[in-house]
């Protein structure tokens, strides 16, 4: 598709769908096919539902640089639309575009929570702690209707099998009431990203996410509940955002959150010309300034695949990036307390009823 055809669409985060790397044929559009992509109420752009007839849910993390070994996904796509986000080249394993293919077509794991009970049933299963959102966001829109989450939420109480989970939808507080009765055996916690304080920009990096003052009222509701919350500055983009880092920090210590971490940019694979983009779409005048500042922080290229360089970056900005978290973190009271998750309490019902909480 010719750069000069791409504009905003409206809700969505990417501007086109850029060919599947895996496909042996591609189609270039015409201006008259793209007009099609700016009325969000046209077909091309509902949102698709499709089912994921996947026969397990539990997922194990080989990665050595990523803090979690098993994770559930309910979703695979994300309809909040991040023009960042590193699961979307994920998508084409699936025969789609990591563009707007990714935000538009979501599978959904439809027998989720019995497929998560029936793994927790096994006698291998030991009560491992659970990462929920390990690659797409476990509430992006959809979970709204769909309450897979929910339902995964339900069994694992059930069970008082520990878990942890990382969104940036205020939609989490709907299942306070589970968080509650998981707390009290050290079995949830949870992560709010906060990538921006910028109500605007914000709305054009995660068009359908919940907007930056949502997300610390979240954090508010959850640590006034008694849940471990803590806030995630991530991504933090150079030359875009990693200003912000300290009032990010400070805004959600102020709101409750107990810890924090942060995540520089990362662009792989195909996410980068999407987000390459996104910046002409929608910062052209900052583009190659924030395309450089990434560059200074991934040894002089757009992407560093190695692992453990890859979530921290390297050189003198990394380190920057780096103290700078450090020093706020001391300085707004984060970090200072050690929350762990106990699966001490990890125990298989008696009986097959679902676990339902008022």
């Amino acid at each position: 598709m010719s750069r000069e055809f791409r504009k905003d669409i409206k809700g969505r985060g990417a501007s086109s769908n850029f060919s599947n790397r895996y496909d042996s044929l591609t189609y270039e559009a015409t201006e008259e096919d793209f007009d099609n992509y700016q009325d969000e109420e046209k077909p091309l752009l509902r949102t698709e539902i499709l089912k994921d007839s996947s026969r397990t849910i539990i997922s194990q993390n080989k990665s050595p640089d990523i803090g979690f070994t098993y994770s559930i996904n309910s979703y695979r796509g994300c309809e909040h639309g991040c023009s960042y986000c590193y699961a979307r080249p994920s998508h084409e394993y699936l025969g789609h575009s990591p563009g707007l293919d990714f935000e538009s077509k979501i599978y959904v794991k439809e027998e989720g929570p019995k497929l998560l009970r029936e793994a927790l049933m096994k006698p291998s299963w030991k009560g491992d702690v659970i990462m929920m959102s390990g690659i797409t966001d476990c509430y992006q829109p959809l979970e709204r209707k769909m309450q897979l989450t929910r339902g995964c939420l339900q069994v694992l109480a059930e069970f008082k099998n520990p878990a942890s989970l990382i969104t940036k939808n205020a939609l989490i507080t709907r299942d306070l009431d589970i968080f509650t009765e998981m707390a009290k055996y050290d079995g949830i916690l949870i992560y709010i990203s906060v990538t921006s304080l910028n109500a605007d920009l914000a709305a054009k990096l995660e068009p359908r996410t919940s907007r930056p003052a949502a997300r610390l009222k979240a954090i508010e509701t959850l640590a006034a509940a008694g849940i471990p919350v803590g806030v995630n500055v991530a991504p933090c983009i150079p030359g875009l955002t990693d200003h912000e880092m300290p009032m990010i920090l400070k805004r959600a210590k102020d709101a409750g959150a107990k810890f924090a971490g942060y995540t520089p940019l990362r662009l792989p694979s195909t996410v980068l010309p999407i987000f390459s983009e996104w910046l002409q779409v929608h910062e052209p005048l900052k583009k190659d300034k924030v395309l450089n500042a990434v560059k200074d922080i991934r040894g002089g290229r757009l992407n560093d695949p190695n692992f453990g360089s890859r979530m921290r970056g390297e050189g003198a900005r990394a380190d920057q990036l780096e103290q700078m978290f450090e020093i706020y973190c001391r300085k707004w009271g984060l970090n200072k307390e050690e929350f762990h998750l106990s699966s001490e309490s990890f125990k298989r019902p008696t009986n097959q009823l679902s676990f339902d909480i008022d």
